[in-house]
């Protein structure tokens, strides 16, 4: 019998399923895209494999795709250039516009 994680990990392989994981946690909080950042990642590559691939240290990549982590912003762009996914802007519908 596989756990809910093994079952997340594996659906997280598939590129589609990854996106909208990760649109979906950053909708929410950043803490939560960091954490799904963070289970992509694992999924993936391992942490180890995306912490070489991406050049950053791997105990700095646990601590930055941590719930309190804050990444720098080239760190973090690292991690998303060895992933499957992209990064997409969208203007906001007129509901969530930022008031001028």
């Amino acid at each position: 019998m596989s756990s809910y994680k093994e079952d997340l990990l594996r659906d997280l392989k598939d590129p589609e399923y990854a996106a909208g994981y990760l649109s979906a946690a950053i909708a929410d909080s950043p803490e939560s895209f960091l954490m799904a950042l963070r289970l992509v990642a694992e999924a993936y590559k391992g942490m180890s494999g995306m912490a070489n691939e991406a050049g950053v240290d791997r105990v700095n990549l646990y601590r930055m795709l941590s719930h309190s982590g804050n990444p720098r912003l080239n760190s973090l762009l690292a991690v998303l250039k060895v992933l499957p996914v992209t990064i997409r802007f969208e203007p906001k519908s007129e509901d969530n516009a930022v008031p001028r």
